[in-house]
Parts: C-alpha cells; sequence; structure tokens
C-alpha cells in the first residue's frame, strides 16, 4: 500500500461542515453519520463508499487501482 493516503475529508452536503476522518483499508464504508447534523451519508450512484463520493481522497483500493470492496 505505497503512497496511498489514508486520510480524507469528509464533507457534509446537508450542512457543509467537514471533519478528517482515517479511512479504513479493510473495509468498505457504505454509511457514515455527519456528526454535526446527525444525517446519514451514503454513496452516490457509482460511487463504491462514502470517501469516494464525498471524501478529498478516494478510498485505498480505488487508489491503488482496483476496485472497492472486492
Amino acid at each position: 500500500m505505497s503512497n496511498v493516503t489514508l486520510e480524507s475529508t469528509i464533507t457534509c452536503p446537508k450542512c457543509n461542515q467537514s471533519k478528517a476522518e482515517v479511512m479504513p483499508t479493510d473495509a468498505c464504508q457504505w454509511f457514515y453519520e455527519c456528526e454535526f447534523c446527525k444525517v446519514v451519508l451514503k454513496p452516490l450512484a457509482g460511487d463504491c463508499c462514502v470517501y469516494c463520493s464525498y471524501g478529498t481522497v478516494q478510498c485505498p483500493p480505488i487508489q491503488e487501482g482496483g476496485g472497492c470492496c472486492l
């Protein structure tokens, strides 16, 4: 996993608040609860996880050029 960034900042589309999070390397994250407004985020159509939809950095498998959650 060389050159893979594990920190991504998720921005909530409802309240526009952001929070830096460390992405898991052994599982996909399909749900994320915004700690500010409590909305539960789910991946957008075509994205594999919440980091690919709302984060500043895509998930580790996508960064490595593979598919997510295989």
